[in-house]
């Protein structure tokens, strides 16, 4: 009786306060705040689906994986809310939380958007912010099954917080919930970013909630204990928490980073020194040293620019305008835009980063005045059964005449059936096939060999898999015209034979360096040399030596510690060639 008194008296509280606030911000609508104690008492401990842990390892799927739903809230912005279906019924089911399903249709079919793969669940909502109070798509042992995972959402919004709930009713996945102490867990999902092979990220502020004297948990968790649900929960075995930004207001990461990729961080950019750039840069610093992609190399760092309003950042009054609120919708993303002197450059710098995805752009200056955009009204459900490959794409390499292994994990429930590498130089011809064969089953490893491929050409290749069900996947997703690339670089004159030259470069040491690296030269005679840094692309950074290079042993250092994790090349340059060696930098 405590807990249904509790729960009513909060529900008319309730009424009352959001019948004031229309529409509801990300962050906190006035009164909200006071009305936190009541509504995290009528949630904490419902007895809402499965409120303990899933058994055996799970995996949180990623948001470039394939989705077989992307489900939004249709209430106010019902213009933007248009376009996501538009783009979106293309490539998956759009499932509209609504009131009113034929006002709903009315409203779409006068904007132009056919009525098809749509699908609508008619049940009470609070707000339009889908992605913080929606459900997390969960797989049992990588690829197994599908459950969702719902959180205690963070705003006293109590009709969004059940949601999940009647999303796991109508789509007929099992959902657990973190209700329940011990495994209860206040969270919100525009602050939460998976890998999809176990490293997750938030800013801080799911400690501050849930973490000793965290405000939003009465039972108070440690940051220990924080980690040990979300790898329960979640299958997160790496949990990256990051200092909150002081002028988001939310603290939400997906305000100003995404992952491209398993390896691969979008991240805003501000002007130098200007409103939450420098804690930006930061995080990403304390991110580069202490953490690597699933594939044990550094994060490769994108930056994309954080525009003004009206020539105003958030420190000085202006909306907190981002492209990383994007969201992928299998092989098309959306992306927020706000004016087409900033959006241009943002949606080129997409396009570059993703060949071969449909990048469309949806304005979103209505919305982004409540601080939220595209990605925070949307979720998706990904694809019952998923046909999984992951690969780390190939850098720059120099030629080499047995070719360019490329290994991928690939793994679907039933088996996979057969693998193929597709690659080409000119994506204007048809690729060639190779057949990829099983090299480690445990890992569900499959390897596949491009051909030797003459220097300074461009490589481009794709991984095509069938699943014994028959089931096809590709990754990237959208190829063949969405593809990994790589160059073949020019050899040194001298690479295979130093000998001929009368000098060469020796072993570089420490190699992978983290503050300074020694560059070893033996020369029989004294030269005019060089000894130059070149990043990936081939522009040079820095000038190592410049000058007479003596007789016998020379020993050069080459400083690290302001370079960006990575790879680099070290080259020594004389009259008669150049020999290179690979420098990386943790």
């Amino acid at each position: 009786m405590r807990i249904f008194l509790l729960v009513f008296s909060f529900f008319l509280l309730h009424i009352s306060v959001y019948s004031q606030q229309d529409p509801l911000p990300v962050g906190f609508a006035p009164g909200e705040l006071e009305s936190m104690e009541r509504y995290l008492e009528s949630r904490m401990g419902a007895t809402r689906g499965i409120t303990f842990p899933p058994n055996g390892p799970v995996r949180t799927m990623a948001e470039w994986e394939e989705i077989e739903a992307l489900v939004i809230t249709w209430t106010q912005f019902q213009s933007i809310l248009r376009d996501i279906v538009r783009y979106a019924q293309e490539e998956c089911e759009v499932i509209i939380v609504c009131n009113d399903s034929n006002q709903v249709k009315t409203y779409l079919q006068n904007g132009g958007v056919p009525d098809q793969n749509i699908s609508f669940l008619q049940e009470p909502f609070n707000t339009i912010w889908m992605r913080d109070y929606g459900a997390n798509t969960v797989y049992k042992r990588d690829v197994d099954s599908l459950i969702l995972v719902d959180w205690i959402y963070n705003r006293p919004r109590p009709r969004d917080d059940d949601i999940p709930d009647a999303l796991a009713d109508f789509t007929g996945y099992p959902i657990y919930s973190t209700t329940t102490p011990p495994y209860d867990l206040v969270h919100t999902g525009g602050n939460f970013m998976s890998d999809g092979f176990g490293t997750g990220f938030s800013s801080r502020l799911v400690i501050d909630e849930n973490g000793p004297g965290g405000f939003f948990n009465p039972t108070s968790k440690t940051e220990a204990e924080i980690d040990t649900l979300m790898r329960q929960f979640m299958g997160i075995e790496t949990y990256v928490t990051m200092p909150v930004l002081p002028y988001d207001g939310i603290h939400h990461i997906d305000m100003h980073m995404k992952l491209l990729d398993e390896e691969t961080l979008l991240v805003g950019e501000y002007p130098f020194g200007i409103a939450d750039g420098p804690q930006i840069e930061q995080n990403i610093s304390y991110i580069q040293q202490n953490f690597t992609s699933v594939f044990g190399t550094p994060y490769k760092i994108v930056r994309i620019p954080m525009p003004p309003e009206n020539g105003r950042y958030p420190n000085q009054g202006g909306d907190y305008r981002t492209y990383t609120n994007s969201v992928f919708v299998n092989k098309t993303i959306l992306v927020p835009t706000y004016e087409q002197r900033y959006d241009t450059t943002a949606l080129r710098i997409m396009r570059e980063q993703l060949p071969g995805y449909r990048v469309v752009g949806i304005n979103c200056n209505s919305i982004i005045q409540l601080s939220g955009a595209l990605h925070c009204i949307t979720k998706a459900v990904g694809a019952a059964k998923p046909l999984l490959i992951s690969h780390q794409p190939l850098d720059d390499s120099y030629y080499s005449p047995t070719g360019f292994e490329v290994n991928a994990l690939i793994k679907h429930i039933a088996g996979i059936q057969s693998a193929t590498l597709y690659y080409t130089t000119d994506t204007t011809q048809a690729y060639t096939a190779v057949p990829m064969t099983l090299t480690d089953s445990l890992a569900a490893t499959w390897t596949g060999h491009i051909p030797s491929t003459a220097e300074g050409m461009e490589v481009f290749y794709y991984v095509h898999a069938e699943a014994t069900t028959g089931k096809q996947m590709n990754r990237p997703m959208p190829a063949p015209k969405g593809y990994w690339n790589f160059r073949v670089l020019e050899r040194a004159t001298s690479l295979d034979n130093p000998e001929k030259q009368g000098i060469s470069l020796q072993a570089i040491y420490p190699n992978p360096s983290q503050q300074f690296a020694h560059v070893p030269i033996f020369s029989r005679e004294p030269k005019q040399g060089s000894i130059l840094l070149y990043d990936l692309t081939g522009k040079k950074l820095q000038t190592i030596f410049e000058g007479d290079l003596p007789f016998g042993p020379s020993n050069y250092l080459v400083e690290t510690v302001d370079l960006a994790p990575g790879t680099y090349f070290v080259s020594l340059e004389v009259p008669s060639g150049r020999q290179v060696q690979r420098l990386v930098v943790r």
